[in-house]
């Protein structure tokens, strides 16, 4: 499981640096904390469904979730 939180934080991370933003200006965007997206990045910490539809929102990309 703590697979799928690392892959999930480097995405994250990975639109996050494409659209050139730090970490404290996306938790910013977001209303949170700049440790709250570091530990998302990390995949340190749970994320909802919510809250990555906001981080994508934050980041301008489409949210696209696949069960294979």
């Amino acid at each position: 499981m703590g697979d799928s939180k690392e892959k999930i934080g480097l995405l994250i991370r990975a639109a996050r640096k494409q659209k050139g933003l730090t970490q404290k200006e996306l938790g910013e965007k977001l209303g949170l904390a700049e440790s709250t997206v570091t530990n998302y990045e990390a995949g340190k910490q749970n994320l909802t469904l919510d809250t990555l539809d906001k981080i994508a929102e934050a980041l301008q990309v489409k949210l696209n979730i696949s069960l294979k």
